[in-house]
């Protein structure tokens, strides 16, 4: 039985995609529209008709917060929404987690090539769950509700919200998983599926919903967060065409499209210098220790070049040619994750003043090599935590941009990097003592959501308030985490001590926490961050990367005796060479010295420290202003150790005066000091050049490090030929793992 087309003019939604692909191909435009009529026309009724829009997109998302329950959503706004075509390209966005604007589009276009409107077919009213990465999906944590919108029987449109759950029902408790090596063990997957008609959720799905995780009340409540808001949006429409007119309505969303695509060729010409920009990124993933199965037990590091290309005509295209090969763990890439985190940081650098939608994603060239971290094509490999990968190999993208602001005279939007959002800590326990014994609990702190910015050509970075994923970023509050995770109390969260990239401006500080196990069994703790490499670009123009990772565990405590006894406890981990942990408690204490763990077991007063990540600095250090090293040691932000060597600032405290005091005679003394060491040191480009050469000829690497340009040099012929050409090597030298 056939079912009647649901698109424009008697057509299928598919033969609408199909056509508007083909013209943006053909035309270069989005849905070839060479003139924005309706801008043109009447532009206040235009940019009225925008607002209106938004604002109901944003008004949707507030009320929406307050349905929710996972405190993720309700304390961070780790929530969006978007309105889209009926083909699914973005039209309006709300706030919010901006990288999941475009992931729901391609969940939407997967439906539509999938054939979704003859079977299970697609009708006013029905509901459709997305969290699957090979969909259009970041990972399976971000889970996606989607809703049809029609007019008079016509399909005009869709509303989708997206939240990030606590808990997925992986491998392990938790939401974004580091031990998965493989599709089966991230968690419960809904790949684009219908799982409502008439505007309200089965009951069947909400039941296998609720079973397939470990935190059923945060589940239910936020699918309602997610359906209530799209409910609100698709009112909002109806309220808009009843007002404007569905010609009008169709004809604008087209055009808002259209100028959003310009947009970011106007702003490419305006800020940027036309060229080749090229940056590399790193990130490591030591798990040869500690993985579970015997094929992810390698000690692995992505590769991350990334090229980008700036056009005289505004066009832009991003290249990760040279990505080193997927594998056998949780970070691999697919094509959502890499367009949310291509279309975020776009939205934040060049057109945050500007209409945001998938006119952006349309203005932008980008290459994925097959094979990749960036682009698997297994899709049995796991994808729970892509952004290990993500996060690290963005900077680049950051940095290229700032250097092509840079050359524009733009230095107060130079950025070279921001701080690694790796999870603090992750895991869960059942209770077992107090009024929720044998309930279970789940790491919900999501302190990842406020890391330090990397600074910028005119000032420090912003310290413990960013995240590249989230535009309105926040550490949230200690209460609020606590509240949803009793089993884990905090003992102290401060200011972290050297985690700020040095520079002439310093990169964004920020915050470790030191937390205990409380009346909880069966406590599983892991966290995922980069580990001995430095993640991201490094710093810009004579700037310091940010300081890495490292994780503080201390077991068989006698912590409860400290507590009955009211005696100091450790407070935070600021002098490793005097840790606290060492002077105030009887323990076993480990010190890893990577920020990737596989899960643990915790008992009752056993105590974790975590740091969260700094952003990288800009500029030589031993150019940055006296009185802000002082102030710098004022705040606690660095330690006057550090601030000697690297600075070249000597300082002592004043008791008297509780303030650092610069010692100008000694400090004078100790940078012509730093400054002789780097004339000796130092060598010529062709003296480096010579170095490193010799080490590769030699195979003189670890292990991983040769296993990675080996991936490289197999997955891409253009990225070998340079390397080659760039080291003067012959066509068949091979390196060896040794």
């Amino acid at each position: 039985m056939s079912i009647k087309p649901i698109g424009w003019d008697g057509k299928t939604i598919k033969e609408m995609l199909e056509e508007s692909e083909k013209l943006l191909k053909d035309s270069k435009k989005y849905h070839g529209i060479e003139r924005l009529s309706l801008k043109e026309e009447d532009p206040f009724k235009y940019e009225k008709a925008y607002a209106s829009l938004r604002g109901a997109l944003v008004s949707a998302r507030e009320t929406a917060l307050h349905i929710a329950a996972s405190p993720i959503v309700t304390e961070i706004g780790e929530l969006c929404f978007a309105l889209y075509t009926p083909e699914g390209d973005s039209i309006v966005v709300s706030t919010g987690i901006l990288v999941h604007v475009h992931t729901m589009s391609e969940g939407i276009k997967f439906m539509i090539r999938e054939g979704y409107e003859e079977d299970p077919s697609i009708n006013q009213g029905d509901i459709f769950l997305n969290n699957d990465p090979q969909c259009g999906n970041v990972h399976t944590t971000d889970v996606q509700t989607l809703i049809p919108i029609f007019w008079e029987k016509e399909l005009i449109g869709w509303a989708g919200g997206v939240t990030h759950q606590i808990d997925i029902g992986g491998i392990t408790p938790g939401h974004t998983l580091v031990s998965s090596t493989q599709r089966f063990d991230d968690g419960v997957y809904y790949t684009c599926r219908k799982i409502g008609s008439n505007d309200k959720i089965w009951r069947d799905h909400m039941i296998g919903a609720k079973k397939s995780v470990r935190s059923p009340m945060y589940w239910e409540l936020d699918e309602k967060c997610r359906l209530a808001g799209n409910l609100m949006i698709r009112d909002a429409v109806y309220e808009f065409i009843e007002r404007e007119g569905i010609e009008f309505y169709k004809k604008f969303m087209r055009e808002a499209i259209e100028e959003g695509r310009r947009i970011v060729l106007e702003r490419v010409k305006e800020r940027l210098i036309p060229g080749r920009y090229r940056a590399a990124s790193f990130m490591d993933l030591p798990m040869k220790d500690q993985a579970w199965l015997p094929l992810a037990r390698v000690d692995k590091i992505s590769n991350q070049p990334m090229e980008m290309i700036v056009k005289e005509d505004g066009g832009l295209s991003i290249s990760f040619d040279g990505a080193s090969a997927a594998g056998a763990n949780a970070f691999n890439c697919d094509k959502g994750a890499m367009e949310g985190g291509q279309w975020v940081l776009l939205t934040q650098i060049l057109i945050y003043g500007d209409k945001v939608n998938d006119g952006a994603y349309y203005a932008v060239e980008k290459y994925y090599p097959l094979g990749s971290w960036a682009n698997p094509g297994d899709p049995y490999l796991s994808y729970q935590a892509p952004w290990g990968n993500l996060i690290p190999a963005y900077t680049t993208v950051m940095k290229s941009l700032s250097y092509a602001l840079f050359s524009r005279g733009f230095r107060e939007e130079v950025v070279p990097g921001y701080g690694f959002t790796g999870d603090s800590i992750q895991g869960g326990g059942i209770y077992s003592a107090g009024p929720l014994k044998g309930e279970r609990w789940m790491l919900s702190t999501f302190e990842i959501s406020g890391q330090g910015l990397g600074a910028s050509a005119v000032k420090d970075g912003l310290n413990w308030g960013y995240a590249m994923w989230n535009p309105e970023s926040d550490l949230g509050d200690v209460e609020t985490w606590e509240l949803f995770q009793g089993g884990i109390p905090y003992l102290s969260r401060k200011v972290k001590p050297n985690t700020p990239g040095h520079g002439k401006y310093r990169g964004g500080a920020n915050y470790a926490g030191v937390a205990f196990i409380a009346n909880s069994e069966k406590v599983e703790f892991f966290a995922g961050r980069e580990g001995l490499v430095f993640h991201g670009s490094g710093g810009m123009h004579g700037g310091y990367p940010n300081a890495t990772s490292y994780r503080l565990i201390a077991k068989n405590t006698n912590l409860e005796e400290i507590f009955r006894q009211q005696q100091n406890y450790p407070l935070g981990d600021p002098d490793p060479t005097d840790g606290e942990f060492e002077r105030y408690l009887k323990a076993d204490i480990t010190r890893i010295p990577i920020g990737t763990i596989y899960p643990i077991a915790l008992e009752n007063y056993d105590v974790i420290h975590f740091s969260e990540s700094g952003g990288p600095g800009y500029g030589d250090p031993m150019e940055r202003k006296l009185e802000s090293v002082k102030k710098d040691l004022d705040e606690g932000l660095y330690t006057s150790d550090i601030v000697k060597n690297v600075y070249g600032v000597v300082a002592n405290f004043d008791d008297d005066k509780n303030e650092w005091e610069i010692d100008n005679e000694a400090t004078k003394i100790q940078k012509q000091r730093i400054m002789d060491e780097r004339k000796s040191e130092s060598l010529s480009f062709e003296e480096f050049w010579k170095k490193e050469r010799d080490r590769i000829l030699k195979g003189d690497f670890y292990e991983a490090v040769t296993t990675m340009y080996l991936e490289s040099l197999r997955l891409s012929t253009k990225w070998g030929r340079e390397f080659r050409e760039f080291w003067n090597l012959d066509e068949d030298f091979q390196l060896e793992v040794k």
